[in-house]
């Protein structure tokens, strides 16, 4: 196990290279002087915009200047933002609990409504089965983002139980905390959850035609035993396999229900230093997605590989 994890984490820092690396050549490729240009304003003269050039380091060549950023950041130090002169470390403490709470909820919620409803749908069957099999083929097909104004004007705007912007930390209030990220996370959350449901229902009927879910049964065990006790922890590997490769739906839906529900988390982060062209705050927001992935990931992995034997073996 422990072999594995160095592996496992060896590959995670050549992704987190990879990735941001990219990243930096993708937001470079306009050139130091278009990215200076946007962050002076329109009325700046030429004279100004080759001064902030040359102040923000965009005169060197790309791949100096993300040798640079990338020592800095295994020094722990992200530069700072090009708007605002602020430390993109200081940045992200302030918006990393807004981010996290979204995506562990999401998490949370996706696996356990997920369960009840693949549970649900494969002892009931009948409608509600087909209904749930139904609801997984909409929801899989609509964004989040749909999902998520839909749910901000008829669940905050009209009927006013949930606020349609804002986050209140969970260290004010558990009420205000839960009210502000409610609707977020249920657009986050809603088409994961669905077709994850569907794949544990399919996940325990196959189970439950084994020969020794029979033989349980020829025992005396109840079916409550053999379903909570025996099929579904036989289904729980797959499952987490399946929720490992959903993450970087869940973490990517976020960046965008962030915006819609003005959240000030790493999502909007990255849209509005997008925009604006600041390149250490696309990375520091790019960096923190990218390992929240890589670590749910490796949690995944881990789990199933104690779940299931023959993937820790493989």
């Amino acid at each position: 196990m422990v072999a594995y994890l160095i592996r496992r984490i060896a590959n995670s820092a050549l992704v987190l290279v990879t990735v941001t690396g990219l990243c930096y050549m993708l937001l470079g490729i306009r050139g130091g002087y278009v990215i200076a240009s946007n962050i002076v304003g329109p009325a700046a003269t030429p004279e100004e915009i080759q001064r902030k050039v040359v102040e923000l380091g965009l005169d060197q060549p790309l791949i100096v200047q993300y040798a640079e950023w990338l020592a800095g950041f295994v020094r722990g130090d992200l530069g700072q933002s090009f708007v605002s002169s602020q430390q993109i470390m200081a940045i992200l403490s302030v918006r990393v609990p807004v981010t996290l709470s979204l995506i562990f909820a999401s998490l949370v919620l996706t696996l356990v409504m997920s369960v009840l409803l693949g549970v649900v749908a494969s002892t009931r069957g009948g409608v509600v089965d087909r209904s749930i099999q139904g609801l997984s083929v909409i929801l899989g097909a609509v964004p989040s983002y749909w999902l998520a104004l839909i749910l901000a004007i008829f669940f905050a705007l009209n009927l006013r139980l949930f606020p349609a912007t804002g986050f209140i930390p969970i260290t004010e209030s558990l009420p205000g905390w839960l009210s502000t990220i409610a609707l977020p996370v249920i657009a986050i959350s809603l088409g994961p959850t669905f077709g994850l449901a569907v794949w544990i229902r399919s996940s325990i009927i196959d189970l439950r035609r084994q020969d020794w879910v029979r033989t349980l049964r020829s025992r005396g065990l109840s079916q409550r035993a053999i379903m909570y006790r025996h099929v579904l922890r036989n289904a729980a590997a797959s499952t987490v396999q399946l929720l490992g490769l959903m993450i970087i739906g869940l973490v990517g839906g976020t960046i965008i229900v962030e915006r819609i529900f003005a959240l000030p988390g790493v999502g909007t982060m990255l849209l509005n230093s997008g925009t604006a062209g600041d390149v250490p705050a696309v990375l520091g927001a790019v960096t923190f997605m990218v390992v929240v992935i890589v670590i749910i990931n490796v949690v995944v992995d881990v789990l199933n590989g104690v779940l299931n034997p023959k993937a820790r073996v493989s």
